[in-house]
């Protein structure tokens, strides 16, 4: 093995000092088993870094990397994982042919049998359940062509709206609260300002860990004669907190206190930039009004952070010339994650520290090709971050591809994972198609995850290049071709664009994911308006060249860049077109951001609940190109230590590995490095249980337990810290070690994104009640046993035979049409003198005399049960005859009642008919939906203007 350096040993390498006002110094790191033959022009697949590196090859096998000097984000240097991971490709662990599951078996097959399958039950799905039948969570590892091509196959191809990628575990909030502060995903500024700034303001990223290239880049400004002030948020010492000036330590899922307060000190200091804020933000008035009440000394009381270190780090960021802010896991997956993410959004903008050199946003991402999915709507979202709620932007869309705008769902916002795994479990998804990704030890509540996978109802394909625990439990498995083994581009955290040449065959008959997607898209014979292919492109590059033209005039621009472009040496930052054509290394530079109604990505949520604004509540209040200063309470999560749970438990990263291990577990010395999970505690906990380092300790929370060697490190008293990487692929038999075993089922209300970091939880001493023994050994299970019995219990039992439910709805919509016409004569009958209300009340009763016979035809094409609730509530509402101005608001206000429900009514049945493409049923609720809600206003209007007379004047 020739390298230059042991990054098992030394992780980060030497230090080249750099004052910051140049580029930074090249240092090129190397490793390889062999002098290889060529070099193939690549980039590291192991972080969200996007290192460039060069793949080397001989004999038809890779033998080793090198950084790129020229490449922008790297300048030659490599971490330990992107200087070992590529042994993962000639691991013997290899899928090399597709499987089949029969009879609790896996046999080979050819490819044309497995995708016939494929094919076939997809269809099936689609046929009984409609395309919503068929679910897709893929992956924060493929190439853009492959998403992209993915994208068309799920939406304008199979038509399906259950579409997400376990991106929703890493980045969905960073999406997010891009969205909802600056109207649009895309970071504002560039890993180069790093190099420039004076302040970096580091929220819940262990960064030397997770990142260890762009670590590398800052302990080279922290060595270098003009250092940056460090200020870092995290609730243990990490390596990165150990290098900061100051260390802020909260409580788990207190980051909005401590961000309110942060705000606070930085609003009554002084430090603001108020022309900026002026011009440049709106609603400044309610975050200074929420913040006002997070005094040093309520912080202090929720976080447990010193009033001392609150202001010295506000003192240090209020005075500081200029600031990045860095955000990752520790807030996206803690409690109220967009809520935090925003405030932190909201520091930058408040100095005015914003599209300047040396100052702006990086709300990371924890995957190779995160940005990715988000830009072509693998994660749930809409590709070319076009907004749904927009018509415009969805006749953009579906011209672009050429199809019918009813063939894409764009109705509402697409199910994120845990709704996707949630509808499998209720075998509404009876089709579930993961890719390149390991849900069985990465998602929240392993065992009721094992139980969902496991039905024999779910048809579960698996397109992995190795057989992970969800592969094992899958009836098809197809064999990939993974990095180096096929071509394809990928964009990094900071917008930078690379390529990835093939530079090796794949082992067997193992295929690219763009292969595989393909075929599927041929078998399905899936069709554009014009009854040509959907898909009209056969290789990468032709991929890439729609995806960068049908991207051309948004800021999610690629329509400079080309494959030839990219091959020639560096990666390049999009926007890349006429304006940009060496790519644009920062956005919003004139401090006009994407959050007018015409071209926003959405209108933004409420922060607290997560309730989204209407179309009409965003223009109302129009930012007209200014950034948005979203505030939030804090609000306490939903589960904290108690007496029978008295830790908290945070999740995290270590140096030496990637997610679930699929690919570093393959690779000798870094399983070597980081052979197994360990459970760390703080010093004070451990001497009070006894605990020495490498004893064996046992946590448990309400949902399971595992088992692992305590590591006595510098964590908060009262926390605990597992790894999440270890599995069961590798352990053939023994205790849980998952940290997943342990972590709860809930996400946070804007961003959807799992809470993996806080649980309570129970802690002790493995064989520390020795005597008692067995019996009593596994305390913290006790609750667990009776939530996996029930589970189980309902999982296993007896299903009713599905059937469609629009025949319900229909029935309830045609008879609340009938009950609110009834509604009106009657109030029409008892309040005759009152002539501006009898003629509406007549209008209103023969628009739903209309809207119930033009229902008529589509009920009988689609069935109809009658619907018993609507006349119950109309009888309920008007018990009886009620005169005079007060009797009149009365009626008004239950006839408000009826009418809300009958828009309900309406609404589901609008939304099955976008679903059901059914064009005709459609027109018809767009009808209804007008009429209903100019019923609702002329109410909401009546109700106003007779309040004041009827109660106050005695009659």
């Amino acid at each position: 093995m020739s390298r230059t350096r042991d990054s098992i040993r030394d992780i980060w390498g030497e230090r080249t000092p750099y004052e910051g006002d140049g580029q930074w110094p090249v240092r090129v790191d190397q490793q390889t088993e062999a002098e290889p033959e060529r070099w193939v022009q690549s980039c590291c697949m192991l972080c969200s870094n996007g290192c460039g590196l060069d793949i080397g090859v001989k004999d038809g096998r890779v033998v080793g990397v090198r950084g790129r000097a020229v490449d922008r984000v790297n300048h030659g240097r490599l971490g330990p994982k992107g200087l070992n991971g590529w042994q993962a490709n000639h691991s013997a662990d290899r899928l090399t042919r597709p499987l089949i599951s029969e009879g609790g078996a896996f046999r080979e097959a050819s490819w044309d049998e497995a995708m016939d399958l494929v094919v076939r039950r997809c269809r099936e799905a689609i046929e009984k359940y409609t395309p919503s039948g068929v679910g897709i969570y893929n992956s924060g590892q493929l190439f853009l062509e492959e998403y992209y091509a993915l994208s068309m196959i799920a939406y304008a191809g199979i038509g399906t709206n259950q579409v997400d990628g376990n991106t929703r575990l890493c980045t969905a909030t960073s999406s997010q609260a891009l969205r909802e502060t600056f109207g649009s995903d895309g970071q504002p500024c560039s890993y180069s300002d790093l190099d420039l700034t004076d302040c970096l303001f580091i929220v819940g990223n262990n960064m030397a860990e997770t990142q260890t290239v762009l670590w590398m880049r800052v302990l080279d400004r922290l060595a270098g004669p003009r250092r940056p002030k460090v200020i870092v948020v995290d609730p243990r010492r990490t390596p990165t907190a150990a290098a900061a000036d100051v260390h802020l330590a909260p409580r788990l899922g207190t980051n909005v206190a401590l961000l309110n307060g942060l705000l606070h000190l930085l609003i009554a200091g002084g430090n603001i930039d108020r022309p900026f804020v002026e011009e440049h933000t709106q609603d400044f008035e309610r975050l200074a009004k929420v913040v006002h009440e997070y005094p040093p000394k309520r912080v202090q009381q929720i976080t447990g952070v010193s009033e001392k270190k609150l202001r010295e780090a506000a003192a240090i960021i209020g005075a500081a010339r200029s600031l990045v802010s860095i955000v990752l896991q520790g807030v996206y997956q803690s409690n109220q994650a967009t809520a935090a993410a925003c405030q932190v959004n909201n520091v930058n903008l408040l100095l005015g520290k914003i599209g300047r050199p040396g100052s702006g946003i990086l709300q990371m991402n924890g995957q190779p090709t995160a940005q990715n999915t988000r830009e072509t709507g693998c994660d749930g979202e809409f590709p070319f971050f076009l907004n749904y709620q927009n018509p415009d932007h969805v006749r953009r869309w579906t011209e672009l591809w050429n199809v019918d705008d009813l063939s894409v769902p764009h109705w509402h916002e697409h199910a994120h994972a845990m709704e996707i795994f949630r509808h499998a479990e209720l075998g509404t998804i009876p089709f579930l198609w993961v890719i390149a990704t390991n849900p069985a030890v990465s998602l929240p509540e392993l065992h009721r995850i094992r139980s969902i996978l496991s039905q024999e109802r779910l048809f579960l394909v698996v397109q992995d290049a190795f057989m992970t625990e969800t592969a094992k439990l899958a009836n098809v498995v197809l064999p990939t071709a993974i990095w180096a083994e096929k071509t394809g581009t990928f964009t990094n955290a900071d917008r930078t664009v690379h390529i990835s040449h093939k530079a090796i065959q794949p082992p067997g008959e193992a295929r690219s994911d763009l292969d595989i997607f393909l075929d599927f898209a041929r078998r399905m014979d899936f069709r554009d308006r014009d009854e040509q292919p959907l898909i009209k492109w056969s290789d990468p590059e032709g991929a890439f060249n729609h995806w960068a033209r049908c991207s051309a005039g948004w800021l999610v621009d690629y329509s400079g860049l080309t494959y030839e472009k990219l091959s020639r040496g560096s990666g390049i930052q999009w926007p890349c077109n006429e304006k940009y054509p060496d790519g644009c290394e920062r956005i919003y530079t004139d401090f006009q951001f994407h959050t007018s109604p015409d071209i926003c990505q959405t209108f933004g949520h409420d922060l607290e609940i997560g309730a989204a604004r209407t179309p009409d509540e965003y223009r109302s209040k129009d930012p007209q190109g200014r950034a948005l200063l979203k505030a939030a309470h804090y609000i306490p999560p939903l589960e904290q230590p108690d007496e029978e749970y008295p830790f908290f438990l945070t999740t995290g990263r270590v140096v030496y590995q990637f997610h679930t291990r699929t690919k570093t577990g393959q690779c000798e010395e870094l399983q070597a490095a980081a052979p197994d999970m360990f459970i760390e505690i703080s010093r004070e906990d451990a001497e009070r249980l006894n605990i020495q380092d490498g004893d064996e300790v046992e946590v448990g929370s309400r949902r399971g337990t595992v088992r692992g060697p305590a590591k006595i490190g510098e964590i908060l008293p009262g926390h605990v810290f597992l790894p999440f990487h270890y599995g069961y692929w590798d352990q053939e038999k023994g205790h849980h070690r998952a940290a997943n075993e342990l972590t709860i089922g809930g996400w946070d209300p804007v961003s959807k994104q799992p809470y993996f970091k806080y649980a309570a939880v129970q802690l002790r001493k493995v064989g520390l009640l020795s005597g008692v023994g067995d019996k009593v050994s596994d305390l913290a299970s006790k609750a667990v046993t009776r939530v996996k019995e029930t589970t189980d219990l309902v999982l296993s039992g007896t299903h009713a035979a599905p059937r469609s439910h629009i025949p319900d709805a229909i029935g309830q919509l045609r008879t609340s049409l009938k009950e609110f016409a009834k509604a009106c004569r009657s109030l029409k009958d008892i309040h005759f003198q009152e002539l501006e209300l009898v003629g509406c009340w007549e209008t209103f009763a023969q628009w739903c005399d209309e809207l119930h016979r033009e229902l008529k035809p589509v009920a009988k094409k689609h069935g109809e049960e009658k619907a018993k609730e609507p006349a119950k509530l109309r009888r309920t509402l008007f018990p009886g005859t009620r005169t005079g101005e007060f009797g009149e608001l009365r009626d008004l206000q239950s006839l408000e009642v009826l009418a809300t429900t009958l828009h309900g009514a309406n609404t589901v049945v609008f939304q099955a008919a976008q679903g059901l493409r059914d064009r005709e049923l459609l027109d018809v609720t767009l009808k209804a939906e007008d009429q209903i809600r100019r019923i609702q206003a002329w109410i909401a209007n009546q109700v106003k203007h007779r309040a004041v007379h009827s109660l106050l004047v005695p009659m």
